[in-house]
């Protein structure tokens, strides 16, 4: 079995997004909303729960995290697996991280069935998650690159072959030190071909 291929980058949210969907008078009321952490992807659901104390059900799934992710869902009383995994697979489809995902249903006195559920839970977190503005992000690694001044030209060659930003630059009587940031897709190539270069030191920095 192969190993899963590492997160280079990451989907998320900028803002909160809100949808309605309403089937056989059954309503299911979503909201999205950026989060961090656990605890926060909690409090959202706490909120929701509180703002419509009278509802039948609220559901929910959250995925935090960015190269180790966390992820839960609940159905809160529908049946097993149509409520809480149909917004979870929402949020997978879109390759989101750092979101809830809430759905409140006030039911309408029909039983919409398991597959009525599922597709009503589904498209409402749909609605919310369009509704939301979202944002990609390119992960990147921060090395310290450390050469003799004779050096700069083919180290700034390498540097541009594979896109790397320099963040700062110093110096001491050796050379130059400069940090620099390597997106994460591009650092397996670049450290074999930095390799090439025998005066070339690097070191990885603290993120």
């Amino acid at each position: 079995m192969s190993e899963p291929s590492p997160i280079t980058s990451y989907r998320s949210l900028t803002a909160e997004g809100a949808g309605l969907y309403t089937e056989l008078r059954s309503r299911f009321i979503s909201r999205a909303v950026p989060v961090e952490t656990v605890e926060e992807a909690m409090a959202v659901i706490e909120e929701e729960r509180a703002k419509y104390h009278d509802a039948r059900h609220c559901c929910w799934a959250y995925v935090v995290g960015i190269r180790e992710r966390e992820e839960r869902c609940s159905d809160d009383g529908e049946p097993s697996s149509t409520a809480g995994k149909p917004i979870l697979g929402r949020i997978h489809a879109l390759g989101l991280t750092g979101v809830v995902v809430t759905v409140t249903r006030y039911f309408g006195g029909k039983l919409l069935g398991t597959s009525g559920l599922i597709v009503a839970y589904r498209t409402a977190a749909e609605l919310a998650l369009a509704d939301a503005p979202h944002k990609e992000t390119i992960l990147t690694t921060q090395l310290a690159l450390r050469f003799p001044y004779d050096k700069i030209n083919p180290v700034m060659m390498l540097l541009r072959d594979y896109e790397v930003e320099t963040i700062d630059s110093t110096s001491d009587l050796e050379g130059y030190i400069w940090q620099v940031a390597v997106e994460d897709a591009r650092l397996p190539l670049f450290l074999e071909a930095a390799k090439l270069h025998y005066y070339l030191r690097i070191d990885q920095e603290a993120e």
